[in-house]
């Protein structure tokens, strides 16, 4: 039964994904959507990629282990977006750019610069597609007891078909429908499992798990104050900085249809988010034996109700699953794939359709390959990234005239240097014991004021690099929509 579902979630996204193919006919349409997706079907759309394996399945898991401190990035994921209201949204989309790399070049005037952050973009998006594929296996392994690797390779196929048959359109369309998909995956099952939990006396927490499982910093982390605090900066200044977020603000006609946007998505994420926690407490009563308790979701219908009705649950739980695998991995493919069809190749429709095998081979490979960690915690590594590199380039770039070429680089190469290098010796040697272990499974906290403090300090150094035409971008990106400003779609080729 759960196999069948799957196989309809499959089915109805590459079916969806094909209507693409009928209204995606140029360049801008693969890139951006030719920048006409209205706020509701956008931020429908943002809520089905952001919500990853690590949203569906990981922080139940998380939750189940470790307790309320995991609470945190749920609100952090969901607060994340606030930040990116505030300070970015509306700027970003008045820049008509349409990729991160392409802001970064116009801003600094440097291909330097656009190089360094194309590189960077390319990495995020392969660390972040990589949990995706892993989760992939387990939960098709779970239901099928097929190897781990058919999976990921079952979600790389279908992502890259519909990303190669409409580009972000297609994708577009695909996206929203699978938000509605999770939502509806997650509360349903979790009204039957309250019901269930009723009906079975009510049971709490048991006084001596209460000690530590409901008491912030004793879940069971080493340094959790430390881990907390990192995560919540993480979380916060991460989001601005995912670049399979910021493209969707490129789709929107305007700023001020990007600002109701980001509302809209923070009401649809409260609303998803309300439910995985529920889920790991109901799985800290009913399976606290779970090994990998990244299942946990998937194992509580059968647990609880078992039955007919349990295995529907399943199905649908399971449904749901594997529309955030797909729905996330489809917006990480076209976020990378824009960047390598711009950057590496001779950009247009063909380079892309290249460029999306190469950016799904990459992490499939890393998937197969990496030890599996807890995907909520891999995710997390991703947000340091961003928030490490491409939050202090924003944030300055966009509200700091003084920042210069040299200084938006050495920010890059030591914040998204340091943080990357933290993320490959967790996944691939780690995770650590001791003080070591908590810096480098959680390191936004020192690499984040490391970027911003070199960033800003070696633009005070080097004033002359500063671009000539700082005060024009500036204009640009401030000046509000309604006065009509010729703006047109920046590219680095007409420049």
């Amino acid at each position: 039964m759960s196999l069948t579902a799957v196989l309809i979630v499959v089915v109805a996204a590459v079916l969806i994904g094909a209507f693409g193919i009928r209204v995606s006919r140029t360049t801008s349409d693969f890139y951006v959507a030719s920048r006409t997706v209205s706020p509701l079907w956008n931020a429908s759309a943002i809520g089905g990629e952001y919500l990853s394996a690590a949203s569906f399945l990981g922080i139940a898991g998380l939750i189940l282990s470790f307790g309320v401190d995991m609470l945190w990035l749920p609100v952090g994921w969901t607060g994340g977006y606030l930040v990116l209201l505030v300070l970015v949204s509306a700027p970003l989309r008045r820049s008509g750019a349409y990729t991160l790399p392409d802001f970064a070049e116009a801003r600094l005037e440097s291909m330097a610069v656009r190089r360094t952050a194309s590189v960077l973009v390319v990495l995020i998006g392969w660390f972040y597609l990589m949990p995706q594929f892993q989760s992939a296996g387990l939960v098709l392994r779970e239901i099928t007891g097929a190897p781990v690797w058919v999976g990921g390779l079952l979600v790389a196929v279908v992502v890259a078909v519909n990303v190669l048959s409409g580009g972000m359109r297609s994708i577009t369309f695909v996206q929203a429908f699978q938000y509605w998909l999770k939502l509806t995956a997650l509360a349903l099952p979790l009204v039957i499992l309250l019901m269930a939990w009723k009906a079975d006396g009510a049971p709490s927490v048991s006084p001596q798990d209460a000690a530590t499982w409901q008491v912030p910093l004793a879940g069971g982390k080493e340094y959790g104050l430390y881990s907390t605090y990192s995560l919540i900066l993480a979380t916060f200044l991460g989001t601005m900085g995912l670049p399979h977020v910021l493209v969707r603000f490129y789709t929107n006609p305007d700023g001020r249809a990007a600002r109701r946007t980001t509302l809209v998505v923070l009401s649809l994420l409260g609303a998803f988010y309300l439910m995985p926690a529920v889920y790991g407490w109901l799985g800290r009563l009913y399976a606290p034996d779970l090994v990998r308790t990244d299942t946990v979701v998937l194992t509580l219908p059968e647990r609880m109700v078992g039955g007919t009705l349990g295995d529907l649950l399943t199905a649908l739980v399971t449904a749901g699953a594997f529309a955030a695998f797909l729905s996330t991995s489809s917006g990480l493919t076209v976020s990378v794939a824009g960047v390598i069809a711009q950057d590496l190749l001779k950009g247009g429709v063909r380079s892309f359709r290249i460029a999306t095998l190469m950016a799904v081979v990459v992490p499939l490979a890393l998937a197969l390959w990496a030890r599996a960690l807890p995907v909520a915690d891999v995710v997390g590594l991703a947000f340091a990234v961003a928030a490490s590199s491409f939050c202090p380039l924003l944030v300055l770039g966009i509200w700091w005239r003084r920042l210069s070429t040299t200084g938006a680089l050495a920010g890059l190469f030591v914040g998204g240097g340091l943080a990357c290098a933290a993320v490959l010796v967790t996944i691939v040697a780690g995770p650590y014991d001791g003080p070591a272990g908590a810096l480098l499974g959680q390191p936004a906290a020192w690499t984040v004021p490391i970027a911003f403090a070199v960033m800003v300090s070696v633009s005070f150094l080097t004033p002359h690099r500063v671009p000539p035409g700082v005060a024009r971008t500036m204009v640009r990106l401030h000046t509000p929509e309604d006065l009509d400003l010729d703006r047109g779609d920046w590219s680095p080729r007409s420049s």
